[in-house]
């Protein structure tokens, strides 16, 4: 009985650790341009409680990346990237597109993150 319960402290540390580590480790960055229609990448894979640093550009217009189920909604204008920053909380996959109106292909403006499980 004590091995086990000894055992499974030492499992629960591990996994408070590991998540500890993760959380502490710097955010990982990804450069994203937007031109006339679409992202670059246009789509992107991360783990569930990494940090991410997103790194915005325009190349033509004023565009924005919109990603409602991350929180995200952030302008980009030509000569003036942006950061956004977040660590996604469940797996899944996640889709964005330009919220700002750009031209006449903009519906076709998308972007996906994919969030994989620990």
């Amino acid at each position: 009985m004590r091995t086990t319960a000894t055992l499974l402290t030492l499992l629960a540390l591990c996994l408070l650790s590991s998540s500890r580590v993760r959380a502490d480790q710097p955010p990982r960055t990804i450069e994203v341009h937007a031109q006339r229609f679409d992202f670059a990448p246009a789509e992107i894979t991360v783990k569930v409680g990494e940090p991410v640093h997103l790194r915005l550009f325009s190349d033509d217009v004023p565009h924005s990346l919109l990603i409602k189920g991350l929180g995200i909604n952030q302008e980009v204008t030509k000569s003036h990237p942006v950061d956004v920053s977040f660590t996604p909380t469940q797996a899944g996959d996640f889709q964005g597109r330009c919220g700002r109106f750009c031209g006449g292909g903009h519906g076709r403006m998308t972007f996906v993150v994919h969030v994989a499980g620990n």
